[in-house]
């Protein structure tokens, strides 16, 4: 195998790889952050990010790469809702989240709510 063609495969497993290769979190927390990206995208909720809304599969797609961006500053699941799902990092506008027969919320405020819930949950 050519050495370019290497290159080409490692970048294509880091890009497949799952979250937990780029997580600097504990194993609890790490399911806390899973939970959180799964009730994001099963939620049916639009997420509106600087002005523009996207369905929750697309907003869950820019958190995973936000995750990613800022994996070094995480060290828990508060950081990542604050990093990766709070506000945008070019314009500082908070993300909203608008879902079917509820008041449009900051998506922080979702998901603390939601992480409040889980570990309710887990104890």
């Amino acid at each position: 195998m050519k050495k370019h063609q290497r290159h080409i495969i490692c970048f294509l497993l880091l890009l497949l790889s799952p979250l937990s290769t780029f997580a600097d979190v504990a194993e609890h927390q790490l399911q806390e952050i899973n939970h959180l990206l799964e009730f994001v995208k099963n939620s049916g909720c639009i997420i509106n990010r600087n002005g523009t809304e996207y369905p929750a599969q697309k907003g869950v797609q820019h958190i995973k790469n936000k995750y990613k961006y800022f994996k070094d500053e995480i060290k828990n699941t508060d950081d990542f809702i604050l990093y990766s799902a709070t506000k945008s990092t070019m314009s500082g506008e908070y993300y909203m989240v608008s879902c079917p027969g509820k008041v449009k919320v900051k998506s922080q405020d979702w998901l603390n709510a939601e992480l409040k819930k889980y570990r309710l949950k887990e104890e």
